[in-house]
Order: structure tokens, then sequence, then C-alpha cells
């Protein structure tokens, strides 16, 4: 029983890595202009984050899952900033010695900057969740079963940053300086567009936000045109318990003519 839901989290960590996007292009150049090491722990820092959220969504941490999509527009545009960092960073940088390996910018430094990028979109706790109703997962019996679960999201997330690392890195030896520098400025490029949209979006649906606001708040259309008209007075007899008696109408006898 528990080797099946740790293999079911192997397939779903491995299913939700595999999608290309920041984090792999990011990878790619890494391991292609540092080396395997490099890309591997880029790889591991998104696996990592994956695992977090991964259990956030199996241990039904309802609260933490519902602040965290509730912060997801400001802990995106967080990201979209460092996105965009990254790819300038990555756009101006200059191959790297081939000496250098491991050195670089660091293996904990690739580990730390993924991991702050993919934890900046709380909106894989709903792909989790999402996976794990498609599994029948919804509610597992016990911890034991979610800790395999998560243990099993980290194995299939890191079997795919090996794989990617590994298979981008057996064609460094054949990457010269000029195509290093191309693959920085294509590189670079995508990860900036990654991060410009994520500020555009936030951008957007704060403004959409503040347009619904406003037109909430604004008067109704001629609200300042309609005037209050002031009652007047009534007259003495309104405050009687009766009103007066109407007049009799007036009775005109003809006279008889003489004779």
């Amino acid at each position: 029983m528990g080797l099946n839901f740790l293999l079911k989290g192997v397939i779903i960590g491995f299913s939700i890595a595999a999608p290309v996007g920041p984090i792999g292009v990011l990878c790619i150049r890494r391991s292609l202009a540092e080396g395997r090491q490099i890309g591997l722990a880029t790889g591991l820092g998104a696996a990592t984050a994956d695992a977090t959220y991964g259990g956030v969504a199996a241990f039904g941490l309802t609260t933490i899952s519902s602040f965290l999509v509730s912060q997801k527009l400001w802990l995106s545009s967080l990201g979209g900033l460092f996105l965009c960092y990254l790819g300038i960073r990555t756009f101006i940088s200059r191959p790297v010695e081939r000496a250098a390996e491991v050195q670089g910018i660091g293996l904990f430094s690739a580990y730390l900057s993924t991991l702050f990028l993919t934890l900046t979109n709380p909106a894989t706790i709903l792909s989790f969740v999402a996976v794990f109703a498609g599994f029948g997962l919804g509610a597992l019996p016990d911890y034991s079963s979610a800790s395999l679960l998560v243990a099993g999201v980290f194995t299939g997330s890191a079997i795919w940053w090996l794989l990617l690392s590994s298979g981008v890195a057996l064609f460094r030896s054949r990457v010269n300086d000029g195509w290093m520098r191309a693959i920085n400025r294509l590189s670079g490029s995508v990860i900036l567009a990654f991060g410009l949209y994520s500020l555009s979006t936030f951008l957007f649906a704060i403004t959409r936000e503040r347009a619904f606001h406003d037109r909430r708040t604004q008067p109704a259309p001629f609200a300042h045109a309609i005037k209050i008209i002031p009652a007047v007075n009534p007259p003495a007899w309104a405050h009687q318990a009766t009103p007066p008696a109407a007049s009799a109408p007036l009775s005109i006898e003809p006279t008889p003519l003489s004779a």
C-alpha cells in the first residue's frame, strides 16, 4: 500500500516538473554554462518547492493553501521581478571559463534561486490538488501515506531535473564561446519575457480591481439633478377629525306671474 503512494508521487512529481518553463530554460542554460552539477542544483531547488506545495495539498493544510492562493498576485509579482533580474543578468553575461565548473554562481546559490522562484508561484498548489483528485488521492488515510506521496513527488521531480541537466551537459564540450554567447542571449530573452508576462498579469489584475472598486463607489447617473421638493403645509381642516360639510347648493324657485 505504501509503495503504491510512493509510485503515484513519483509520477505526479515527474509530470508536473517536465513542462519546460522559465526554470527549465534556466536549468538548460546553467547546465551548458556551468556544468551538470550547477544544472542539477538548479533543478533540485524547484523539486524542493514542488514537494513543499505537494505536502500542503497532501496533508490538507487548507489554511496555508488558502492564504498563499489569496496572495498569489503579490507573490507572482515578486517572482516576475526576480525573473526579469535573472533574464537581464543572463543576457549580458559572458561565457564562463571551463575550469570554473563548480564555482561559478555556486551550488547553493543556484539551489536557492529556483527554490524562491518556484515558491512565488502558489498556483502550483492548485495543480497538485487537481492532480491528486485525478488520481483519487483527495483524502489520504493517514500521515504516513501523505509523507510517502510527498517523498515520491520530490523523487519524481528530481529524476526529471537529473535527466535534463545530464542530457544537456553532454553537449557542453561541443559548445564554443560563440554558441554560448548566443545561448545566453536567447535564454536571457526567454526568462525576461516570462518575467514581463508575470508583471503584466499583476498590473492588469490590479488595474481591473481598481476600476471595479471605482465603479462601485461612484454616484448613480443623474443623481445630482434630483431635487427634493419640500412638502406644502396642509390646510387647517386637515387636522380635524372630520372635514367640514360641503355647503348646500343654491336652489332658485320660479316666481309665478300675476294675471
